[in-house]
């Protein structure tokens, strides 16, 4: 066989960058989340940036901060979302004018 005969090589990251890379996104998303999820949807969000926080804590995430507090922006959301249905009786808030 000769060298043209052959392939390409393609270098791929390795998979612990590469599940890394993952939890660091994840991280950024259940900050993200979590920060929206205190104006709109509360109910969906929240929990969505538990959840995402939780796996990015679990799979090693180098922004850990981001993590965390998209852990504590998620837990917030489902307590305004309690103080609003038991102050309210809704599901949603509003400025009153």
């Amino acid at each position: 066989m000769t060298a043209l005969s052959e392939a390409p090589r393609t270098i791929s990251p390795a998979p612990a960058a590469a599940a890394r890379s993952h939890a660091d996104g994840m991280a950024v998303a259940s900050f993200i989340l979590g920060l929206l999820g205190t104006l709109v949807l509360n109910l969906v969000l929240g929990p969505c940036a538990l959840i995402l926080g939780g796996l990015a804590l679990a799979r090693g995430t180098t922004r850990r901060g981001r993590a965390l507090l998209g852990l504590a922006l998620g837990a917030t959301d489902l307590l305004l979302l309690a103080l609003l249905v038991t102050t309210d009786g809704t599901l949603s808030w509003h400025i009153a004018g």
